[in-house]
């Protein structure tokens, strides 16, 4: 079923752009339907960075819970998932696009082992209506023709590493794709500026000292950006590179989507902060200034009134009582 429903599709849509592209080139293939992917999970994204944004936001809302409970982690995590309710926020929201790249990139993998084995799997394993095209008709004859390469320069068939010698070309893509998934998971990562390391708050657990959860959950989250890069490069260096090429081209347009999204996050942020302090009169406009004035001045008129109506009443209440 994994084969017929996800396999199968996924390797397909490889197989049409490879085969309706001019020269042929298998990894301007993989640079094209990697695109496709990253746009068809567009959706999804933009609402786990809604939620990432949103997150980056209620943090110092977080900060000033966690200083008014001092210290009652029941009422924290109650008043913590209320904030969550309020502003809409799903913690596990962003598990959704990891779900569903997961078996995209399985399923690129066994396609991609069924070439690597024998290249007359890109005829065979397409479907009947991609093998009438001209050019698979003409591959099926001289699978020689077969570039499996990115332009001639790297051959992504290949891993980096195979029997202890290193293929450089392949090597380059597996370190790249380490390094963009770095800035890719740093990008979404909430600055924290007085954040302490997770070896320091460990350290001093074990010297006795009360440790704040939140904290240790931010110190976690930010270990894991240099996980998730180190994981992917010993993942990929033994396999096929055309993988490593896949998850480059995913990471940089994976970069690129979330500077979409969170392009004006700094300055929500400063404004964020800056909620509640004086206004500079300079920054004001004329109209603001005018108005505000202008009800000062009413404000005044009035209240001079009200003092006025009540001295001439006491006046008269005076008078009646002589």
């Amino acid at each position: 079923m994994f084969t017929t429903f996800i396999t199968q599709p996924i390797f397909n849509l490889l197989v049409a752009i490879y085969a309706l592209l001019p020269g042929h080139n298998f990894g301007l293939a993989i640079i094209i339907f990697t695109i496709i992917v990253r746009l068809a999970l567009w959706p999804l994204l933009k609402r786990q960075l809604h939620q990432t944004k949103a997150m980056r936001k209620i943090q110092p809302e977080l900060k000033r819970i966690k200083q008014e409970t001092k210290g009652d982690r029941q009422k924290e995590a109650l008043l913590t998932m209320e904030l969550y309710k309020e502003r809409g926020i799903k913690p596990l929201a962003s598990i959704g696009v990891i779900i569903l790249q997961l078996p995209i990139l399985i399923a690129l993998y066994i396609g991609l082992r069924r070439v690597v084995d024998d290249p007359h799997q890109m005829y065979q394993f397409a479907y009947p209506f991609l093998q009438d095209l001209g050019w698979m008709q003409h591959l099926s004859k001289n699978i020689h023709l077969f570039d499996g390469t990115l332009f001639g320069l790297v051959d992504l068939t290949r891993p980096a590493i195979r029997g202890g010698a290193i293929y450089w070309p392949a090597m380059i893509l597996v370190a790249g794709s380490a390094v963009v998934q770095y800035f890719q998971s740093k990008q979404l990562l909430p600055e924290a500026k007085d954040g302490r390391s997770l070896k320091k708050i460990l350290s001093e657990a074990g010297e006795g000292k009360q440790t704040d959860q939140s904290e240790v959950n931010a110190a976690v989250g930010r270990s894991t950006i240099y996980f998730l890069p180190i994981m992917i490069f010993f993942f990929t260096v033994g396999l096929p590179s055309a993988l490593s090429l896949y998850w480059l081209v995913g990471g940089i347009v994976a970069f690129i989507q979330q500077s979409i999204v969170l392009r004006e996050d700094e300055t929500e942020l400063e404004a964020l902060a800056s909620a509640g302090s004086t206004k500079d009169v300079k920054s004001i406009p004329e109209a603001e200034i005018v108005t505000t004035a202008a009800a000062t001045k009413d404000h005044s008129t009035t209240s001079k009134n009200k003092k006025s109506k009540a001295k001439k009443g006491r006046s008269t209440t005076k008078k009646r009582r002589k």
